[in-house]
C-alpha cells in the first residue's frame, strides 16, 4: 500500500520551499495542494486551525505544520540522504543556527529591506553582525551541511533567492562577495544545486511581489509617521 503524501504551500513561500527541497533530496513523491492565501480552504483551516498558515504536510492523512518540525519528521520518517547529523552535538548544533537563521538573519535581512535611510543603515549594519556569524561557521565547509546540502543549508537556502531580490529592487548590496567571501560562494552552490535550482519560483513574479511588500511597508512607515 502506498503513502498518502501532500504538501499544502502558496507558489511563493520561502518556509514552504524548504519542505519541497527535502522531498525532492530525500526522493519522496508527493501531490502539492497551492493554496490562495487571501482566501484559505477549509482544508488549510482544519488541518492547521493555529496559526492557519502554509506549508502543512499531510502524510497518510496525519498533518504536520511549522517547516521547523516538518523538515525533522521528513528526515526521522524517511532514513535516506540524512538532513541532519548522527552526532548528537552536532544536532544540537544544526538545530542552534537553523534557529539563529530565522530569530537572527532573516529578521535583520528583512529590516534591511523594508527601512529607509539612517534606519535602513542601521539595519544593514546590524544584518552584517549576523551574517558574520554564518561566514565563519560555513568556514572549511562547502554546505553548512559539510560536502552536501543538510538541514542548516535548507533552512537558510532561502536566504541565496531572497537576498538577490531585495538587492535588486532597493539597489543595495548586502552580501558583498569581498566582505562575505565564504557566504557568497555558498549562495551560489546552493542555488546553482539542480534540485535547489529546479524548484525556485519565477524570479520575475517574485520581484513584483516583494516590490509590493516593500511599497505597503514604506507606507504604513509614512502613516505611522505622519499621525504621531
Amino acid at each position: 500500500m502506498g503513502e498518502e503524501v501532500k504538501l499544502f504551500r502558496s507558489w511563493s513561500s520561502p518556509f514552504a520551499l524548504r519542505i519541497v527541497w527535502a522531498l525532492k533530496i530525500k526522493g519522496i513523491e508527493y501531490e502539492t495542494v497551492f493554496e490562495d492565501l487571501s482566501n484559505k480552504s477549509p482544508l488549510l483551516l482544519q488541518y492547521n486551525p493555529v496559526h492557519k498558515k502554509v506549508p502543512i504536510l499531510v502524510h497518510n492523512g496525519r498533518p504536520i505544520a511549522e517547516s521547523f518540525v516538518i523538515l525533522e519528521y521528513i528526515d526521522e520518517t524517511w532514513k535516506q540522504v540524512p538532513l541532519l547529523p548522527e552526532d548528537p552535538y552536532e544536532r544540537a548544533k544544526a538545530r542552534f543556527w537553523a534557529k539563529f537563521g530565522d530569530d537572527k538573519v532573516l529578521t535583520s535581512v528583512w529590516n534591511v529591506f523594508i527601512k529607509q535611510g539612517k534606519e535602513q543603515e542601521e539595519a544593514l549594519v546590524a544584518a552584517m553582525e549576523n551574517l558574520k556569524f554564518l561566514e565563519e561557521e560555513i568556514k572549511g565547509k562547502k554546505f553548512f551541511g559539510g560536502e552536501r546540502i543538510g538541514y542548516v543549508d535548507l533552512v537558510l537556502g532561502l536566504l541565496a533567492n531572497l537576498i538577490s531580490i531585495c538587492e535588486e529592487i532597493i539597489g543595495l548590496k548586502i552580501v558583498d562577495e569581498e566582505k562575505l567571501p565564504l557566504l557568497y560562494s555558498w549562495m551560489q552552490d546552493f542555488a546553482e544545486a539542480p534540485i535547489i535550482r529546479d524548484n525556485w519560483p519565477p524570479r520575475d513574479k517574485m520581484i513584483v511581489k516583494f516590490q509590493a511588500l516593500l511599497d505597503a511597508a514604506i507606507a504604513s512607515s509614512s502613516s505611522s509617521s505622519s499621525s504621531k
